[in-house]
C-alpha cells in the first residue's frame, strides 16, 4: 500500500464500488515505477472502528490484490482466500503431520531421499482419505485420522478360513463403508 497503490484506489469512481460481503468491491489498473506493464488490482473497502466507544472514529480498511486473472473480482477474492487450504494448510500437515519439520542428517542426498518417503506417504494419505472415507472426513488431519482411525482397537480372527476384524459395533459401519469404497477403487 504504498502512494501510488493509494491514489489508484481513490481514483476509482464512486459508481464502480459494489457491494461485497461486509464492504465494497471494485477494480483498477496500476503498475510499477519504471515498468510498462499493467496489472489489476482487486480491491475491497471496508468499515473499521479505530476505537471501541467513539462511533465517529469510524475509517475505511482497504484490502488489496494484485492479480493478472481475468474472472471477476469476487472469482478472484474467492480464489485468493481458498489458497490457505489448498498450499499452506497442505503444507503444514505436511511438515507437522508426516515428520518433515527437521531433516534427519547433514547429508543432502539422504535429506532428499527422506522427503520424498514423507511426500510419498503424504499423497499416499491424501488419496486413501479421498477415495475411501466420506467428504465429512476429507478435511480431517492426518492426526484426527491416527485418533479415530488408525488407532482402533480391533482383534483379527481366523474362523472357517476367512480372517475378520472384530471391532466396536459404532466402528463396523465405517470400516465396512471402508472396505468397500477400497474395493471399488481398486476395481475401476
Amino acid at each position: 500500500m504504498d502512494k501510488a497503490v493509494v491514489g489508484a484506489i481513490t481514483a476509482v469512481p464512486e459508481k464502480e464500488w459494489k457491494p461485497y460481503k461486509n464492504g465494497y468491491i471494485a477494480e483498477t489498473i496500476h503498475s510499477m515505477e519504471k515498468t510498462d506493464t499493467a496489472f489489476r488490482l482487486i480491491v475491497i473497502k471496508r468499515p473499521y472502528q479505530d476505537t471501541l466507544f467513539l462511533e465517529e472514529d469510524e475509517h475505511v480498511k482497504y484490502t488489496v490484490i494484485a492479480t493478472n486473472k481475468r474472472e471477476s473480482p469476487e472469482e478472484v477474492v474467492a480464489w485468493y482466500n481458498q489458497r490457505g487450504e489448498c498450499s499452506e494448510n497442505r503444507i503444514k500437515e505436511l511438515k507437522i503431520g508426516f515428520g518433515m519439520e527437521r531433516m534427519p542428517c547433514g547429508q543432502c542426498e539422504a535429506n532428499a531421499m527422506f522427503f520424498r518417503i514423507g511426500t510419498l506417504a503424504y499423497n499416499l494419505f491424501r488419496l486413501f482419505t479421498l477415495t475411501t472415507l466420506c467428504p465429512s472426513w476429507h478435511r480431517h488431519q492426518v492426526q484426527t485420522l491416527r485418533c479415530r482411525l488408525y488407532q482402533t482397537a480391533g482383534k483379527i480372527v481366523f474362523h472357517g478360513g476367512q480372517v475378520f476384524l472384530k471391532v466396536r459395533g459404532a466402528l463396523c459401519r465405517l470400516f465396512g463403508d471402508i472396505r468397500l469404497r477400497i474395493w471399488e477403487f481398486a476395481t475401476t
